[in-house]
């Protein structure tokens, strides 16, 4: 069973914060676990809400850009040298 809940997502630009309003559907175990955790730190559900797909955004661009960036060194033909995977290799391989 799904849980409807609210999550505004906020976005910082040049001082001013505008808001959005998402409105999603979480499995009730964590609609439940998120407003214990909301309670255990004082925070709100949205704040918390919000925060989370702040960081999992983040790191999802930052996977995606450094996939790209090995994709295009790889048309490119850019590799590693034999001497160069080998100093790595031994470096932390020993």
């Amino acid at each position: 069973m799904y849980h409807d809940a609210h999550v505004y997502i906020h976005i910082i630009k040049m001082r001013m914060m505008e808001t959005a309003i998402l409105s999603l559907r979480v499995p009730q175990e964590v609609k439940e676990q998120l407003s214990k955790l909301a309670k255990a730190t004082h925070r709100s559900q949205s704040f918390l809400g919000s925060d989370a797909i702040r960081r999992y955004v983040e790191i999802e661009s930052w996977q995606i850009a450094e996939i790209q960036r090995a994709i295009a060194e790889a048309d490119r033909d850019d590799f590693a040298t034999d001497d160069e995977f080998n100093a790595v290799v031994k470096k932390h391989a020993g």
